[in-house]
């Protein structure tokens, strides 16, 4: 009997430990206010403009300088894989097609210095600007610290979040291009 009890002490106490163990489904962001994909913000929401974009060239603007153009800020990294993958794309599907039409599109390279900066958009043979992100503070206005980049964050003339992307999925990532392109067709 005494065996059967420790067995069974033994049994349950190890369902316990593994039960504890279990990790917990989706991301763990530091944010409470995160959605599932990390973000802060939400379409419709005006997009947080209390910052200064320091591009890979050395010149500065800001959303506020840049209020009246359809802005694009996709939030990338040296190091990411899926950033190199997608940026290719956006230099293709949005840069070159929209420049003409009123759509600014700056990537926003994340806890990176100037020189890595540089020679990653040097690498990544695109003509669209970078700007630095130290310390990640522009990334923590639209997402949680812990989420991960690639995103793009579309934003129209008005200050307004249109479209929002994680990651490079080419369903959503086309999806993308035809708000773009639908803003740029359409006056504020």
């Amino acid at each position: 009997m005494k065996k059967t009890l420790f067995t069974l002490a033994m049994a349950c106490s190890f369902l316990l430990s593994v039960a504890q163990d279990k990790p917990q489904k989706g991301p763990q962001f530091e944010n409470p206010n995160s959605d599932s994909r990390g973000y802060l913000v939400k379409v419709g929401d005006t997009a947080p403009s209390d910052f200064q974009l320091v591009l890979h060239d050395g010149t500065k603007t800001s959303l506020a300088e840049l209020k009246g153009k359809i802005v694009i800020l996709q939030f990338t990294a040296s190091w990411c894989v899926v950033c190199r993958k997608e940026m290719p794309e956006l230099e293709k599907e949005v840069w070159q097609a929209y420049k003409d039409k009123g759509v600014v599109l700056i990537g926003v390279d994340r806890d990176e210095p100037l020189d890595v900066v540089q020679k990653f958009h040097k690498d990544m043979n695109i003509s669209y600007p970078l700007a630095l992100d130290p310390g990640a503070g522009i990334f923590q206005r639209f997402a949680d610290k812990k989420a991960g980049v690639t995103r793009n964050v579309v934003i129209d003339r008005d200050g307004k979040i249109q479209y929002l992307t994680r990651l490079y999925n080419q369903e959503e990532f086309e999806g993308m291009v035809k708000v773009i392109e639908q803003l740029s067709i359409t006056k504020s």
